[in-house]
């Protein structure tokens, strides 16, 4: 049987039949015309895919950071200062060629942050300078040996000098504060001594290098701290807070997720719960921004509540001693998601023992943060919360100490009375694994509250180094504390009330 052949709509169909008879499936017969428009149109839908989704994230960034658009505008805005010593014939005969490395200037010291920014053109200047000035000297040095010695001067200086300048990277105290400078000594030192046994004018070109660096240094200063600055010092201050908040927020978090696993929480409230325990996390990752912050905000001039020797170290000591309260945290977080299950009676023992230390404990942390973000002392308040936190931490010991005595009735001392042979008699067998969870948890939080007043001793420190002010509004305040202290007892009460329906 010969292949029937049916057109429809420009579409050629083919009916394949087999030797036996049996017809195959309709294949349309398709040219490489189409097939080639098809894999440009599916590469034209995708590249124009890639690029709407770009466009997409590129307009997250900018609106949830508008600081970085300002940042960009910055740079431009400095960039097109800085290029009118090439458009504009008496700025460019001034300088000559070497404009250029103003613009060179520009683009690599120009940093988001005023600090970072001073740090960078304060190293670029002084190791250009010194870098010039010790060039300039060898070359005189090499030109008064002779033809055939002024090579081997040339080469022996840098070797020595960009090996000492390697050296001094690795000593701490000089890569904190010089390690951009040390790179452009080394980077302009080889430059100008080596050009310079084939320049003659090594003196001029030194010195256009030098001119042009200090300009575009100055363009970069000028345009960082008058169009809306961002200080390093205030992002530093503002992470503080921001992490003693989310610190606090996961152990209350953790502590009240641990005694209120019942299942009878929406959602949404299970949502807020698991948002608060990553919190900690954020802590535990800072330790790099803070450093840096804190280097770059010693480079920064007085501005606002913040003087030129503000003592920016100190608020290292403050994050070292939050992160050792998040690795406590950490190990909460462990313990909700472990697989051995408390008994039910020794959580309900401790379960408000536990919530007490957790909820005193956060509200430490929340008036620390609140000391350090409006930079006024409340002495009584924090002292007041502190001998709350001692109290609950006391009581959650004892209520250790009488585990025993509630597995074991007959261990308590006395002759034993009807009361205590019916406890025997209702005491359900605890294992030791029911056991451990709990009291693990229970250590965990003394250990914590331990490491708070460390935290309140850094905070009373900053305080007095700062010379915070001291907080007058008492009355406000006492409101804030009452509530803070009536919310703390409510969401305790509800726990436990849902850990007693269990």
């Amino acid at each position: 049987m010969a292949p029937r052949k049916e057109v429809f709509e420009g579409v050629e169909w083919r009916i394949r039949v087999a030797a036996d008879g049996s017809s195959g499936a309709l294949v349309p017969a398709t040219g490489l015309a189409r097939k080639a428009w098809l894999g440009i149109k599916g590469l034209i839908s995708g590249f124009a895919l890639k690029v709407r989704m770009f466009v997409k994230k590129a307009w997250d960034v900018g609106t949830n950071d508008p600081r970085k658009v300002i940042h960009c505008i910055k740079v431009g805005l400095a960039l097109a200062i800085v290029s009118l010593f090439y458009f504009m014939r008496p700025l460019y005969d001034g300088v000559g060629g070497n404009a250029m490395w103003a613009v060179m200037t520009v683009v690599v010291v120009f940093e988001p942050t005023v600090g970072a920014t001073l740090y960078k053109c304060f190293n670029r200047v002084l190791g250009t300078f010194l870098a010039g000035f010790l060039a300039v000297g060898v070359h005189w040095v090499a030109s008064q040996s002779g033809e055939r010695v002024e090579p081997f001067v040339v080469g022996a200086s840098v070797f020595l000098l960009a090996s000492a300048s390697t050296f001094s990277r690795l000593i701490p105290s000089v890569k904190s504060r010089f390690d951009y400078g040390a790179l452009i000594f080394i980077l302009t030192f080889s430059f100008v001594a080596v050009s310079g046994y084939r320049v003659d004018k090594l003196f001029e070109l030194a010195h256009h290098r030098i001119s042009t660096i200090i300009i575009g240094s100055s363009l970069c200063i000028l345009v960082i701290m008058l169009v809306c600055p961002i200080w390093s010092g205030q992002e530093l201050h503002s992470l503080i807070v921001r992490n003693m908040d989310k610190l606090a927020d996961s152990l209350d978090g953790c502590v009240t997720q641990y005694f209120n696993q019942s299942g009878e929480g929406t959602n949404s409230k299970e949502e807020a719960t698991d948002n608060k325990l990553q919190g900690y996390k954020c802590v535990l990752s800072s330790k790099a921004s803070e450093e840096s912050m804190a280097n770059f905000g010693r480079w920064e001039p007085s501005h606002g509540q913040f003087n030129f020797r503000h003592p920016w170290k100190q608020y290292l000591k403050i994050g070292a001693s939050m992160r050792s309260c998040a690795y406590c945290i950490e190990a909460l977080s462990s313990c909700i998601k472990s697989e051995n299950q408390a008994a039910k009676l020794i959580k309900q023992h401790l379960g408000s023992g536990c919530l007490k230390v957790s909820s005193s404990s956060s509200n430490v942390i929340k008036e620390l943060a609140e000391t350090v973000k409006t930079m006024k002392k409340k002495p009584s308040t924090t002292d007041l919360l502190a001998e709350e936190m001692k109290s609950a931490v006391q009581g959650l010991q004892n209520d250790l100490k009488t585990i025993p005595h509630l597995l074991n009735p007959s261990a308590i001392p006395g002759n034993k009375t009807l009361e205590t042979a019916c406890l025997e008699a209702t005491t359900p067998t605890v294992t030791l694994m029911e056991l451990v969870p709990v009291v693990k948890l229970a250590s965990i939080l003394i250990e914590i509250s331990g490491r708070i007043e460390a935290l309140v001793d850094a905070v009373e420190e900053l305080a007095k180094l700062a010379e915070f002010g001291i907080n007058d509004d008492k009355s406000k305040h006492s409101k804030m504390t009452d509530k803070t202290v009536s919310d703390a007892k409510q969401q305790t009460e509800g726990t436990m009330k849902a850990l007693q329906r269990v």
